[in-house]
């Protein structure tokens, strides 16, 4: 099948991972370490794909916002001790594997851009054995959080592929506003942390009910967006 998109970008967890398990329980050891009571797993499932420190002051109330930084170094130790641990399981959610297999051909580029941060994302890609699929890799180490256009903006600028050459694929209202923000197009994903209704009144063109479906819905789309390219 062909379609009109030469850069195909990734949100990560809860687009391409399951990895809410693990969110949820190091957000609540960050938390405790803190001498915070954890949030709600719901409220944290609302904030996966801003920046860790973004989606933390979102969490807090603002009488607290001081924690965000503490909050946050206990989290990454937390995932640290999480991913030596033998139970740890982030599986990649069903089709992923086989769809970027279909996806990647020599006239198209893959890429993610996730609020992940780079070490984060690369133990992760090594795990899954996708270390070698993505031309290029975006996150809060070098760009704004979503929903701000950076991560997108310099994944095009990398790869030297236009706004209409370029789609987004995610799972949350910040990629679907982050794609409106860069002007180009996206597809929500029907199994991540926002709603299918929630995606389509940010920005989605589509919502797909499984991830074999994207090659062919691929080729229902133009580059087309009404979308704007933020400062």
């Amino acid at each position: 099948m062909t379609h009109p998109f030469r850069l195909i970008v990734f949100d990560f967890d809860g687009t391409l991972v399951d990895s809410q398990a693990g969110i949820v329980r190091c957000m609540t050891e960050g938390f405790a370490a803190a001498g915070l009571p954890a949030p709600e797993a719901a409220a944290v499932r609302r904030v996966v794909g801003l920046s860790l420190e973004l989606a933390i002051a979102r969490l807090l109330p603002d009488e607290a916002q001081e924690a965000v930084l503490p909050v946050a170094a206990a989290y990454r130790q937390a995932f640290l001790r999480w991913r030596a641990d033998p139970a740890f399981r982030e599986p990649l959610f069903e089709g992923v594997a086989e769809t970027l297999e279909r996806l990647d051909r020599p006239e198209v580029l893959l890429g993610i851009a996730t609020g992940k941060n780079l070490r984060g994302l690369s133990a992760s890609l090594q795990r899954h054995g996708l270390a070698g699929r993505f031309a290029t890799l975006q996150t809060p180490d070098h760009s704004p959080s979503k929903p701000h256009p950076g991560m997108l903006l310099r994944a095009m600028e990398e790869m030297g592929c236009a706004p209409e050459e370029t789609v987004l694929v995610g799972d949350t209202t910040f990629d679907m506003e982050m794609a409106q923000n860069a002007g180009t197009v996206s597809l929500g994903v029907g199994w991540g942390y926002h709603g299918a209704d929630e995606l389509l009144e940010a920005g989605a063109r589509q919502v797909l009910g499984a991830m074999a479906e994207l090659p062919a819905s691929l080729t229902t789309l133009t580059g087309e967006t009404a979308g704007r390219v933020a400062p």
